[in-house]
């Protein structure tokens, strides 16, 4: 018996100035404005397929390829490393610096 497994490779990573383009591109395929601000960016083998503004919680995504499991990703990611519903480092700080009680 032969058993073959197909894996994709999924990155999740930060936009940087050189992907312009691509999430221009991204945001064409997807019928809306371009990102605007700090993005991530879901990748599968390679060719990005998504992208979430960090900003804005606004999507683009591949309307040709089934993108709903890399956005929930790219959002499960953005909660855990921007924080929940507020990005500014110091609204972060301050949650992080209040007594564990007042957290709860």
């Amino acid at each position: 018996m032969t058993t073959t497994t197909h894996t994709d490779a999924i990155v999740i990573r930060h936009a940087s100035d050189a992907d312009a383009g691509l999430l221009a591109d991204l945001a064409l395929l997807d019928d809306r404005a371009p990102l605007s601000g700090y993005a991530l960016i879901a990748e599968v083998d390679g060719v990005a397929r998504a992208a979430l503004d960090l900003h804005d919680g606004s999507v683009a995504a591949d309307p040709f390829a089934r993108t709903a499991e890399l956005v929930e990703l790219l959002r499960l990611h953005a909660r855990g490393t921007h924080g929940v519903g507020d990005s500014s480092l110091r609204a972060r700080l301050a949650s992080l610096l209040r007594p564990a009680y007042a957290r709860a």
